[in-house]
């Protein structure tokens, strides 16, 4: 096999023509994997927090949402907000965000899920002795639970970042010039060498994918969670 033609790549493999032209690459697909889980854990808190909210319309309308993000493709998701943006908001949007805000969309779903069971989580006692002390019931989530809750879920989150930056992939579709569609922009142009191209990308993802797993093991066992 010869590889000379991802060292004749390297750096567009990389970063694509920044700092002459957009981030691409590489680095737009950690770029397009770290803004959307950042997104999708403040939507995931939101969303986890009012699934379970006394207010029964709310719950069941957040609970309807999760249920259908999470029983659709995300490449539907993606063609939503691809076509849907531009149509709310009457001008183009750039492909990235119509991604970031399709991953979020759905990463969202996913992180409500580990949100609630991170608040489940927490001892009951803890709240109802919150509650005595003169906390509403706002604050006892606030302060008391959601704290416990986040801290708890650190390694979940990190495990999601790890299916959000394999998802990116699914990007290219709409022609955002993130790694899978570099290599296959590559591909077209040289017309050699597919194998060595696309064994590359795996192995970029999986160096990517395996790093966050071990991160997350790590803070598992600083938890204390039973990791031998």
């Amino acid at each position: 096999m010869d590889f000379t033609i991802i060292t004749d790549n390297f750096t567009y493999f990389m970063i694509g023509r920044f700092p002459h032209g957009p981030l691409g690459g590489v680095g737009l697909t950690l770029y397009l994997a770290v803004v959307s889980c950042l997104l999708a854990l403040i939507g995931g808190i939101v969303l986890g927090v009012a699934s379970d909210v006394p207010l029964r319309p709310l719950r069941w309308l957040v609970r309807g949402y999760i249920h259908v993000m999470r029983g659709i493709p995300l490449l539907m998701v993606i063609f939503w907000m691809y076509f849907l943006l531009p149509l709310v908001f009457k001008q183009s949007v750039p492909e990235n965000w119509t991604v970031i805000a399709a991953l979020t969309l759905f990463t969202s779903a996913y992180m409500a899920h580990i949100v609630r069971a991170g608040i489940e989580g927490v001892a009951r006692g803890q709240r109802e002795a919150a509650l005595a002390s003169g906390l509403n019931a706002l604050q006892v989530m606030t302060y008391v639970v959601l704290p416990q809750a986040l801290r708890n879920m650190i390694p979940s989150f990190v495990n999601e970042l790890v299916a959000v930056t394999k998802d990116t992939s699914l990007a290219f579709i709409v022609g955002v010039s993130e790694l899978t569609h570099i290599a296959t922009q590559v591909n077209n142009r040289e017309l050699t060498h597919p194998a060595e191209i696309f064994l590359f990308v795996a192995a970029v993802y999986f160096v990517i994918c395996f790093s966050l797993t071990q991160l997350s093991r790590g803070l598992e066992k600083r938890m204390h969670w039973g990791y031998v």
